[in-house]
């Protein structure tokens, strides 16, 4: 459900390590939903790099939505606006169905120059996919994983 230009970027690049990171933290968290931000030097659609990920706590603590503790988030925006970082990716996981917004996930979007990584469990092994939401359309993003 893509509709209107591309606001970008086409494509992004992350770490072998942080996808490792990403599907980790949504294993060790199954059977509810995880959620983490992937913290970047700037925006990815300004040409971002991601630096690193950081697991939070789902305070919904549900197979079915995810909320980032109040408590985390508030840190991790003040750490990353003291070290002049930005939230490059909000991530969380789909334990049983695609890697793609679903219509709570676009109700959550309230980051509109981050993109939006999801990791699904719901196969043997996991899958991986990236988004930008604006204005409630879904962009999909290319992942290039360890390729630079």
């Amino acid at each position: 459900m893509s509709s209107g230009d591309h606001p970008g970027p086409a494509s992004v690049h992350l770490s072998v390590a942080l996808v490792q990171a990403i599907v980790e933290h949504a294993r060790a968290e199954d059977p509810n939903e995880a959620c983490g931000l992937v913290i970047g030097d700037r925006p990815a659609a300004d040409g971002g790099v991601a630096l690193r990920y950081e697991a939070v706590r789902n305070k919904a603590a549900s197979p079915y939505r995810y909320e980032i503790h109040p408590d985390d988030l508030l840190r991790l925006t003040i750490d990353t606006d003291d070290a002049d970082e930005v939230f490059w990716a909000i991530v969380h996981s789909h334990v049983r169905s695609p890697a793609y917004p679903s219509p709570t996930d676009l109700g959550l979007a309230f980051y509109p120059d981050a993109l939006y990584l999801l990791v699904s469990l719901a196969e043997d092994e996991p899958a991986l996919g990236a988004f930008r939401v604006v204005d409630g359309a879904i962009h999909a993003v290319e992942l290039l994983v360890g390729t630079r």
